[in-house]
C-alpha cells in the first residue's frame, strides 16, 4: 500500500436539524465544495444526518442505509476518503448503536465504530443527558490502515477517556477522529483543552468535527478543529456551518515523537494498557 504522506484534510462543521433529506443535501453541496478546494479526506460531525427533538422522529438506519448509500456516491464521485461523523445505527438486539463509517474514494466501507462512552451527565447549566436510554454503546476499539495513514475513531464523549486513545495510539494511529456534538457549556471550559492534550499525549493528529447552533434540547459548541501532533491548533472553526482546512504531514508525527519520545519512554515494565476481550 502506497500511503500518501501529505494531503489536505476538509472539516464539515454542520447545524444539523430534523429534516434529514435537507441535512444530506447539505452535506452535498459541502463536501462538493471541499473537494473542490483540494481536500482529499472530509471529516463530518456526530449525530450528521439527523437530530430530531423526540425519540419517536428518529431514524435508526442499517449500515449501508439511506444515509451511508448517499455518501457512498459522494465519496465515490469526488474520490474523496470521507469519515461520515455518526448516526444512529440499527441494532437488532436493541437500541441503536451511534456509529462512524470510514469510506475509501471508490465508494467502499472500509471501517465502521460504535461509540463507547455514553453521554450520561448532570450538568448544572445545560442540564441532564442520559444517552444511554436511547443508545447502546459499542464493544470494540478500532484502527484501520489506509493511505492517508493509520487511523482511529472515537465519538464525542470518548474525549475524556485517554486510555482509549493511547491504546489507538498503540495499535499504530496517526491521526484520530473525534466526531462531536458538544454542548456549548462543556465546550466552551474543556473542547480545547481536552483536543490539545489528546494529541500532544500520542504525538497524533486529532480531526475533531463539531456540531454548531441551537438543537432541540442544547446549544452546540461548534469551533471544529485539526490539531497537529505538537498540539499546534491548524484550523479552528466559529460557531456556524462551514468547512475549515488543514494539511496533514504524516512524517511530522515522527519529528515530534522523536523531540519528546513520551511514547518510548512509557514504564510499560511497571503499568499498561490491556484491551479485554471475551
Amino acid at each position: 500500500m502506497i500511503v500518501l504522506r501529505k494531503y489536505k484534510v476538509g472539516v464539515i462543521q454542520l447545524n444539523t436539524q430534523s429534516d434529514l433529506d435537507k441535512n444530506l443535501e447539505t452535506i452535498g453541496n459541502l463536501v462538493e465544495e471541499a473537494a473542490q478546494n483540494g481536500a482529499k479526506l472530509i471529516s463530518l460531525p456526530e449525530n450528521m444526518d439527523q437530530i430530531a427533538k423526540d425519540k419517536e422522529d428518529y431514524v435508526v438506519d442499517e449500515i449501508p442505509g439511506k444515509t451511508i448509500n448517499f455518501m457512498m456516491e459522494l465519496a465515490k464521485k469526488h474520490k474523496l476518503w470521507i469519515h461520515c461523523g455518526s448516526i444512529k445505527e440499527y441494532n437488532k438486539n436493541g437500541k441503536p448503536f451511534n456509529t462512524t463509517v470510514m469510506l475509501n474514494p471508490d465508494g467502499e466501507i472500509v471501517s465502521k465504530y460504535s461509540k463507547l462512552h455514553l453521554f450520561d451527565v448532570d450538568l448544572d447549566i445545560s442540564g441532564s443527558f442520559k444517552e444511554s436510554d436511547n443508545n447502546s454503546p459499542g464493544s470494540e476499539i478500532v484502527n484501520i490502515e489506509t493511505e492517508v495513514g493509520n487511523l482511529g475513531f472515537t465519538i464525542c464523549y470518548d474525549i475524556r477517556f485517554p486510555e482509549l486513545f493511547r491504546l489507538l495510539t498503540l495499535n499504530g494511529a496517526e491521526v484520530i477522529f473525534v466526531p462531536a456534538n458538544f454542548t456549548y457549556q462543556t465546550g466552551k471550559a474543556h473542547w480545547s483543552t481536552l483536543l490539545r492534550a489528546r494529541a500532544i499525549e500520542n504525538g497524533v493528529y486529532i480531526i475533531a468535527c463539531g456540531q454548531c447552533g441551537q438543537k432541540p434540547k442544547v446549544l452546540a459548541y461548534g469551533h471544529s478543529m485539526i490539531v497537529d501532533p505538537w498540539g499546534t491548533v491548524l484550523a479552528e472553526a466559529e460557531e456556524e456551518e462551514g468547512i475549515i482546512y488543514a494539511e496533514i504531514d504524516l512524517d511530522y508525527i515522527n519529528k515530534v515523537r522523536s523531540e519528546v519520545p513520551s511514547l518510548s519512554n512509557r514504564r510499560a515494565d511497571i503499568y499498561d494498557l490491556i484491551i479485554k476481550k471475551d
